[in-house]
């Protein structure tokens, strides 16, 4: 996550750290928690680029690239 969020053009500048919270082997589920330094004032910025679906298709895109 580290990698893909640094290097990300859209978040990259604003990325500070990936860690994981919890892990079940169980269901292959993690969670984890993001940590983005914000700009203040910047007119949109939390709905458009903070919004979690963005971020997560960050995560997918970066997925689907591999293949």
């Amino acid at each position: 996550l580290t990698e893909v969020y640094s290097s990300s053009p859209a978040l990259g500048r604003y990325f500070r750290s990936a860690q994981v919270i919890s892990f079940s082997n169980e269901s292959s589920t993690v969670i984890y928690q993001l940590v983005f330094s914000v700009p203040p004032s910047i007119e949109g910025f939390m709905e458009n680029s903070m919004n979690p679906d963005f971020i997560r298709n960050i995560l997918r895109q970066n997925i689907y690239d591999e293949d």
